[in-house]
């Protein structure tokens, strides 16, 4: 499974997101992700996918495309 697509379920599964509008250039603020929604999803994918995001920060005006960068950044060091 790629990151973009681990992301994406974990999005649906979590956070009851409509996997249409799961789409890169999509804000993580139009996903309705405020800012302890996405400290939840950073926890989140810390625990499944075994990367460290500490160092990262994230807002609601980043998009999706950005996170899912992020994290293939972080599980391919």
């Amino acid at each position: 499974m790629s990151t973009a697509e681990e992301i994406s379920t974990l999005l649906v599964a979590n956070f009851g997101t409509d996997p249409l509008e799961i789409r890169p250039e999509v804000s993580l603020r139009h996903l309705c992700l405020d800012s302890l929604a996405l400290e939840e999803l950073r926890l989140i994918i810390e625990d499944r996918m075994g990367v460290d995001l500490d160092d990262i920060e994230l807002t609601s005006r980043d998009t999706v495309g950005r996170l899912v960068d992020v994290v293939h950044r972080k599980a391919a060091a």
